[in-house]
Protein backbone atom coordinates (compact mmCIF):
# COMPACT_ATOMS: atom_id res chain seq x y z
CA UNK A 1 0.00 0.00 0.00
CA UNK A 2 1.17 3.63 -0.66
CA UNK A 3 0.26 7.20 -1.28
CA UNK A 4 1.40 9.31 -3.79
CA UNK A 5 1.31 13.48 -4.02
CA UNK A 6 0.08 15.11 -6.82
CA UNK A 7 0.11 19.05 -6.64
CA UNK A 8 -1.82 21.34 -8.88
CA UNK A 9 -1.77 24.85 -9.74
CA UNK A 10 -5.86 24.29 -8.80
CA UNK A 11 -8.79 22.27 -8.65
CA UNK A 12 -7.72 18.74 -10.22
CA UNK A 13 -8.92 17.47 -13.41
CA UNK A 14 -12.69 16.54 -13.37
CA UNK A 15 -13.99 19.75 -12.46
CA UNK A 16 -16.10 22.27 -14.68
CA UNK A 17 -13.10 24.56 -14.83
CA UNK A 18 -9.81 24.94 -17.01
CA UNK A 19 -7.96 21.47 -16.99
CA UNK A 20 -5.53 21.85 -13.68
CA UNK A 21 -2.00 21.75 -14.45
CA UNK A 22 -0.09 19.38 -12.29
CA UNK A 23 2.90 21.36 -10.84
CA UNK A 24 4.67 18.09 -8.97
CA UNK A 25 4.47 14.67 -8.44
CA UNK A 26 5.94 12.57 -5.64
CA UNK A 27 5.53 8.59 -6.40
CA UNK A 28 9.18 7.75 -4.53
CA UNK A 29 7.43 7.77 -0.72
CA UNK A 30 4.27 5.82 -1.23
CA UNK A 31 4.72 3.09 1.40
CA UNK A 32 6.89 4.94 3.85
CA UNK A 33 3.74 8.04 4.30
CA UNK A 34 1.48 5.25 3.88
CA UNK A 35 3.38 3.65 7.28
CA UNK A 36 3.97 6.92 8.94
CA UNK A 37 0.11 8.15 8.23
CA UNK A 38 -1.43 4.88 9.61
CA UNK A 39 1.32 4.51 12.37
CA UNK A 40 1.42 7.99 14.22
CA UNK A 41 -1.51 10.25 12.53
CA UNK A 42 -3.83 11.70 15.13
CA UNK A 43 -7.55 10.81 13.55
CA UNK A 44 -8.62 14.25 14.19
CA UNK A 45 -6.35 16.13 12.77
CA UNK A 46 -6.29 16.92 8.94
CA UNK A 47 -3.78 14.35 8.29
CA UNK A 48 -5.07 11.50 9.80
CA UNK A 49 -8.35 12.27 7.72
CA UNK A 50 -5.96 11.36 4.63
CA UNK A 51 -7.58 8.04 3.52
CA UNK A 52 -5.20 5.52 2.22
CA UNK A 53 -7.22 3.63 0.08
CA UNK A 54 -8.70 6.76 -1.91
CA UNK A 55 -7.99 10.14 -2.88
CA UNK A 56 -7.61 13.24 -1.11
CA UNK A 57 -8.13 16.72 -1.92
CA UNK A 58 -6.44 19.70 0.48
CA UNK A 59 -6.89 23.57 -0.81
CA UNK A 60 -3.91 25.77 0.41
CA UNK A 61 -5.98 26.53 3.78
CA UNK A 62 -5.72 22.43 4.80
CA UNK A 63 -2.08 22.40 3.53
CA UNK A 64 -1.18 24.98 6.06
CA UNK A 65 -3.32 23.74 8.63
CA UNK A 66 -1.33 19.94 7.98
CA UNK A 67 2.01 21.91 7.92
CA UNK A 68 1.67 22.28 11.57
CA UNK A 69 0.78 18.53 12.33
CA UNK A 70 3.45 17.41 10.02
CA UNK A 71 6.64 18.27 12.56
CA UNK A 72 4.84 16.58 14.87
CA UNK A 73 4.14 13.74 12.87
CA UNK A 74 8.23 13.45 11.60
CA UNK A 75 9.25 14.02 15.34
CA UNK A 76 7.43 10.70 15.98
CA UNK A 77 8.10 8.79 12.57
CA UNK A 78 10.61 5.43 14.15
CA UNK A 79 12.02 4.36 10.03
CA UNK A 80 14.23 6.48 7.67
CA UNK A 81 11.48 5.70 5.46
CA UNK A 82 9.04 7.06 7.25
CA UNK A 83 11.37 10.22 8.30
CA UNK A 84 11.51 10.65 4.22
CA UNK A 85 8.32 10.30 2.92
CA UNK A 86 7.18 13.33 5.76
CA UNK A 87 9.56 15.39 4.47
CA UNK A 88 8.72 15.25 1.10
CA UNK A 89 5.38 15.52 2.18
CA UNK A 90 6.33 18.78 3.94
CA UNK A 91 7.83 20.25 0.86
CA UNK A 92 4.35 19.88 -0.89
CA UNK A 93 2.57 20.42 1.88
CA UNK A 94 4.61 24.03 1.92
CA UNK A 95 4.27 24.99 -1.80
CA UNK A 96 0.16 23.93 -2.02
CA UNK A 97 0.06 26.32 1.75
CA UNK A 98 2.06 29.25 -0.44
CA UNK A 99 0.00 28.99 -3.73
CA UNK A 100 -3.78 30.34 -3.33
CA UNK A 101 -5.94 28.41 -5.36
CA UNK A 102 -3.56 25.23 -5.58
CA UNK A 103 -4.22 22.16 -4.26
CA UNK A 104 -2.66 18.80 -2.86
CA UNK A 105 -4.04 15.65 -3.74
CA UNK A 106 -3.32 12.49 -1.97
CA UNK A 107 -3.37 9.58 -4.26
CA UNK A 108 -4.41 6.27 -1.89
CA UNK A 109 -4.28 2.66 -3.78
Amino acid sequence: MGIELARYDRRPPGSRKRPAALVRLSTGHGPGLADALAAHAHPDHRLGRIDPYGDTEFNEQDAAAALAEAAGLLARCTTEQQRAAVRDLAGLLTECAGTPGSRLCFLGD
